[in-house]
């Protein structure tokens, strides 16, 4: 098996094609649709990378990806939403990647694979 990746997303129908997605590449896959949950998933076991969206109906992704930071500030997190205008806040820089959404996962595809490489995309 692969590298290990944690889909935050609260859309259901989306973590389920980003599983398909991940899968067929090689990855092993866990979703959370819930803030709460990937903060349980990744105390129980950390994942290799963290794939997050960000405007998500409990907690944003930039308050998740704080409470994730305090937890294991090497954990590389991919911020994959639809809005580009959260770029610019400065939380968002803490990310190992930022990449919007898009019908071709290409774009996050790779980011995932240059993160784990130990690079930036």
């Amino acid at each position: 098996m692969g590298s290990s990746v944690l889909i935050v997303e609260d859309d259901v129908n989306e973590a389920l094609l980003y599983e398909e997605v991940f899968c067929e590449q090689g990855y092993e896959v866990r979703t959370c649709n819930r803030a709460d949950a990937a903060v349980g998933a990744v105390k129980e076991r950390r994942p290799d990378v963290v794939v997050l969206d960000i405007n998500m109906p409990e907690r944003d992704g930039l308050d998740l990806l704080r409470e994730l930071m305090d937890i294991d500030r090497t954990l590389p997190v991919v911020l994959n939403t639809a809005f580009s205008a959260y770029q610019d806040n400065f939380m968002s820089w803490a990310a190992a990647a930022y990449v919007v959404k898009s019908s071709d996962y290409q774009e996050l595809l790779q980011a995932v694979a240059n993160v784990l490489a130990g690079g930036k995309p």
